[in-house]
């Protein structure tokens, strides 16, 4: 007779269960932060953590995101290890990627003991975009900071709530360094809700099946989790393949992936230094990358757990750009982590055609706008990733108008809550209709999106890449189109950008976010000429550029 413990039904039950318990941690944190950057745009994750910190349930919000909260909880474990460290109730936050925070300053993780039995048996976390932490900038973002110290306050792993009693002195800390304190006390506390909510619900749980049954479960998930990945794992081409790729701003980024029967080994220690702009990233983000890169070539469908991830190796050398030490600046982290990501994409894609796409537009594309609401004379910011095209696979076109892979699984903000909540008008979003992209499949469409400034006294800041070179196409495609932002005021010259920081902005200025096209995969002369047609009848190309590059009289 099998016992409790083992019984396959109720593992899947508790497996299910913890889905739901993060699922419900993400909408209680949506409903009730401050911030149109968590609420509406979803910049968040939420997860469950097995009780020594390895991922039970990859939960919802940015896959990205996911894959941070283990290595957080792992960091919180090991400094808070001293008899009575950590009790019911405590709930503690990082956000400093030397000390867990793994992403930048902006991105606080808040995390949560489950007792049961006298002892941690599991963790909740979550982790959530900030709108301003404080910093030499608003919106804590700039691409002239030198060091860690400009980025914001740092919460080096700290507990913020001590056996369920806020612990004042840090609540009055984190709120003093923001331009925007009630916004961000209000995201804090909507976080702080969503841990407890997630640790109420696995005490049930554990209570329900017992604490041994409920351990055993996410136990056994993971071993499984890592027998589904081996078993893809197994079924990839096996080899060593390379490539080295210029970056926009010159430097070269190589990957060296090695496929073996029984592991994956991603190896990026020949890459520059680390910079003396926020253009870096921590070890463990550049693991994030690989996590990403390898779940969608093993096991895509299914949930990702600890156990998902142990085939993975990774090799980085400190103080490079994939492995910055303190205090390097680390602000824009995600563009290098995207970096990564579609390096390891590119790298592969030859080999793997029935698994990968030709590239797509590849950036965050963050577009920071602030200043003094002009209805309210409060500070506001905006936290926009944009949407951009994604490149052609060998079955069909790509899509457009979509986030990056590293930013999937959110949304824009629409426009009414931009205009309602902050000092503009969005006059304009459509689709990007520059050349680029064409093949026998053709890449998706980035988009244009124009922001009119209503008051004086305002800044933009954006960090933009595949602005120099775009989305790359694949079998004899063509590129796709660059990422830009172009500053059009109301008096003055036109000036464009991939990377501003703190550009002045006054009434009537126009931002316009320009996004680009994915690549397109196959030779343009072998496109479908009825989709030709249509795409030139629905405006998406002229009739020019269909005699051009598909050589057809339309």
């Amino acid at each position: 007779m099998t016992s409790p413990s083992n019984d396959p039904i109720t593992a899947e039950i508790i497996q299910n269960s913890l889905q739901a318990t993060a699922d419900e941690m993400f909408a209680a944190m949506k409903k009730t932060a401050m911030s149109s950057i968590i609420y509406e745009v979803l910049d968040m994750g939420t997860g469950i953590m097995a009780g020594n910190g390895d991922l039970a349930s990859s939960g919802a919000g940015i896959p990205a995101f996911i894959g941070v909260l283990d290595k957080a909880v792992k960091v919180i474990i090991d400094k808070f290890d001293g008899p009575g460290d950590i009790e019911p109730g405590d709930v503690f936050a990082t956000n400093d990627p030397y000390y867990g925070g793994v992403t930048h300053l902006n991105d606080i993780v808040v995390a949560m003991p489950v007792f049961a039995d006298g002892r941690i048996i599991a963790w909740t976390a979550n982790i959530a975009h900030n709108s301003d932490v404080g910093g030499m900038a608003p919106g804590s973002l700039s691409g002239e900071a030198t060091e860690i110290f400009q980025e914001g306050l740092r919460l080096p792993a700290i507990k913020v709530i001590s056996a369920g009693e806020p612990i004042a002195p840090v609540f009055e800390i984190i709120k003093v360094n923001s331009r925007m304190p009630d916004v961000l006390e209000g995201d804090v506390w909507a976080a702080i809700a969503s841990v407890r909510i997630g640790e109420k619900r696995l005490k049930e749980l554990a209570g329900k099946y017992g604490v041994a049954t409920f351990e055993n479960a996410m136990t056994e998930f993971m071993d499984y989790g890592e027998q589904v990945s081996r078993t893809a794992l197994a079924n990839l081409p096996k080899g060593t393949f390379e490539l080295t790729e210029e970056q926009d701003d010159g430097r070269q980024f190589n990957v060296k992936i090695t496929i073996a029967e029984d592991e994956f080994t991603v190896d990026l220690t020949n890459n520059p230094d680390q910079s003396n702009n926020p253009v870096n990233t921590s070890r463990d983000g550049v693991m994030v990358a690989a996590q990403m890169i390898f779940k969608s070539l093993t096991d895509p469908h299914s949930p990702a757990n600890g156990g998902s991830f142990r085939p993975i190796r990774l090799l980085t050398r400190e103080g490079s750009v994939f492995q910055a030490s303190e205090p390097a600046p680390i602000g824009f982290y995600y563009e290098i982590e995207l970096r990564v990501y579609d390096l390891m994409w590119r790298c592969l894609a030859a080999h793997m055609p029935d698994k990968l796409a030709a590239g797509h537009f590849a950036s965050v594309c963050g577009t920071f706008i602030g200043g003094i609401h002009p209805d309210t004379g409060r500070q506001y910011t905006i936290i926009e990733p944009q949407l951009g095209g994604w490149g052609a696979s060998r079955s069909g076109d790509g899509n457009s108008a979509i986030f990056c892979g590293f930013h999937g699984e959110t949304y824009n903000c629409p426009a009414e809550i931009n205009e309602a909540r902050n000092g503009l008008y969005v006059d304009r979003m459509e689709l990007n209709l520059e050349p680029g992209g064409e093949g026998r499949f053709t890449g998706g469409r980035g988009i244009v999106m124009d922001y009119r400034i209503r008051a004086d006294d305002g800044f933009l800041t954006a960090g933009y890449t595949r602005s120099k070179f775009p989305a790359w196409a694949a079998d004899g495609g063509k590129d796709g189109s660059p990422n830009y932002v172009e500053f059009i005021p109301n008096e003055g010259e036109r000036q464009r950008f991939a990377f501003v920081s703190g550009l002045a902005t006054k009434r009537d200025d126009v931002i316009r976010v320009v996004t680009g096209n994915g690549g397109g995969l196959g030779d343009p002369k072998e496109r479908d000429p009825e989709l030709v047609r249509r795409d030139v009848k629905n405006g998406l190309i002229t009739a020019e550029r269909a005699r051009e590059v598909y050589g057809l009289e339309v």
